[in-house]
């Protein structure tokens, strides 16, 4: 099987990769997923961390259209096919990649 990339992934996978990369360092919170893909009605609440004296821009490939994507993001994928219809609590961002995540199921 070939590496995945950006281009390969649905419209609503690849919008949650962007705001990652945005986001670079934070979190996304009060994310609904349904059908194990992000919905961004009602949009959710993006929490950025400012390293005073760091880099705080996006990451380098969010200037790129298409790019490899990352086995952390795979993973996120994974876990979100997994949940099917939920909620995201929290996902934390580091370096503009999925860190740490926490759902709750069955709230659509």
């Amino acid at each position: 099987m070939r590496d995945q990339v950006m281009s390969d992934l649905p419209e609503a996978a690849r919008r949650l990769v962007r705001v990652m990369q945005r986001v670079n360092f934070g979190s996304i919170e009060t994310l609904r997923i349904r059908g194990g893909l992000p919905v961004f009605k009602p949009e959710p609440r993006v929490i950025r961390e400012i390293k005073l004296g760091g880099q705080n821009g996006p990451r380098r490939e969010a200037a790129m259209d298409d790019f490899k994507i990352k086995p952390e993001a795979h993973e996120l994928f994974r876990h979100l096919a997994e949940l099917g219809d939920g909620l995201v609590l929290a996902l934390e961002v580091k370096f503009g990649l999925p860190f740490h995540l926490r759902v709750e199921k069955g709230r659509p």
